[in-house]
């Protein structure tokens, strides 16, 4: 059985009043055992903290996109530090990420002068480019390690996108994000069964999830491409209708899988996604191309989609077979 039932938390500028009342919801609705924070600085301490006072345990994961690699690693000891200080206060219930797929996030792996673009070139070139990544990655991750065990003492671990070699005997724990799409989906299984057999430590599913629109399944972590960001305002590309109940589906099928395959936790990507705000207007509404299980409308209120319930269903149901 699933022993860490997650969904991430983008940190951004949330108050420390809904903070604490999403946390909250997270524990007490959604049933999670833990959840994986997202952000850098205070505000990802702080929001660390009141999830551990609320009782879940806590995955933190620094965020620095686009920081030269000697001021990300500057980051991460600040972090790790602020970390081992929460981890002695309560133990076992503290892990931290050294941070979330180098190869597009972290300049100086691929060329590039933003994530996206790097991305972009990643997906188009990645045969090309696969050795460079996985010499320049090893490399990063390596010193990102030792910065993060001179000041942490508890299990570290990171975030690995689906295309990178990573050397898992550096960490605690295997930790990948693992979108299905219809391109992977025959082999996607297969895959997961090999990250379980082959590694001789415990694995997380880091990020999972699809958008929710008609065909959203078919396009896991790509489906925030439907959206044309050089719109103003920004828009739906193209008719995608909204179908809340292909995203339950989605996250339902995957957390039923890892738990029949033996992996140890999991994180559902992702709480809410306020730069993909819900409109009325189909053309508007990009909420239906992010990730959320709740909906945000422009004036920051939220309501709960389909994948909220059914989450909060699977994970409860676990909770109870314990």
């Amino acid at each position: 059985m699933l022993t860490v039932r997650g969904i991430s938390y983008l940190v951004g500028e949330a108050s420390t009043d809904d903070v604490r009342r999403d946390l909250e919801v997270i524990a007490r609705e959604l049933h999670c055992t833990t959840v994986m924070l997202i952000g850098d600085g205070e505000r990802l301490i702080d929001a660390a903290r009141t999830a551990l006072r609320t009782g879940l345990g806590v995955y933190i994961r620094p965020s620095v996109p686009e920081l030269p690699q000697h001021k990300l690693l500057e980051h991460l000891d600040a972090v790790a530090e602020a970390a081992e200080e929460l981890r002695r206060e309560y133990p076992d219930r503290v892990t931290l990420l050294v941070g979330s797929e180098f190869s597009h996030t972290a300049p100086g792996i691929v060329p590039g002068p933003r994530s996206f673009l790097r991305l972009k070139l990643i997906v188009r070139f990645h045969r090309v480019l696969r050795r460079t990544i996985d010499r320049r990655l090893h490399r990063l991750l390596t010193t990102a390690v030792t910065t993060a065990r001179r000041r942490f003492g508890g299990p570290v671990t990171y975030s690995a996108a689906g295309w990178e070699q990573v050397d898992w005997s550096l960490f605690d724990l295997v930790g990948v994000s693992l979108y299905r799409s219809g391109r992977n989906r025959p082999a996607y299984a297969d895959r997961l069964r090999g990250l379980v057999r082959d590694n001789d430590k415990p694995v997380v599913i880091t990020e999972f999830g699809c958008g929710a629109f008609t065909g959203a399944d078919q396009r896991g972590a790509g489906s925030f491409w439907i959206v044309n960001w050089f719109a103003v305002p920004p828009r739906i590309r193209g008719d995608h209708p909204r179908d809340e109940a292909v995203q339950a589906r989605y996250l339902r099928e995957l957390i039923d899988l890892y738990d029949l395959e033996g992996v140890h936790g999991c994180f559902v990507f992702t709480f809410a996604t306020p730069g993909f705000p819900h409109h009325g207007d189909p053309r508007l509404d990009l909420d239906k191309a992010g990730f959320g299980v709740v909906a945000v409308t422009g004036d920051g209120a939220y309501r709960p989609k389909e994948a909220f319930h059914e989450v909060a269903r699977r994970y409860g149901d676990m909770a109870v077979e314990e």
